[in-house]
């Protein structure tokens, strides 16, 4: 499975780096991955934000159950998305 991934450019001052560096190389770590590790540990404890879902979300929530008897099984998705786009 691949995780999707971001950058982050950090702007240190040479002698904090240095001392980064230092700490990384006592753990035989690349700083990027020295960093990696610290960012692990100090968000390790924390649980995964969760944020409540907006009024219109609700609604078409809602609205989509009411409707769930309308429902049709598809067997096969790309086919069944095929015949959409024809018009059949």
């Amino acid at each position: 499975m691949i995780t999707q991934q971001t950058q982050i450019k950090v702007n240190l001052p040479v002698a904090l780096w240095e001392f980064l560096a230092s700490k990384a190389a006592k753990y035989d770590l690349p700083v990027s991955g020295y960093v990696r590790y610290l960012i692990i540990k100090d968000v390790s404890d924390m649980d995964y934000p969760t944020f409540p879902a907006s009024d219109r979300t609700i609604r078409l929530a809602n609205l989509a159950m009411r409707q769930k008897s309308k429902a049709i099984a598809v067997d096969d998705v790309g086919k069944y998305f095929k015949k959409l786009r024809r018009g059949r």
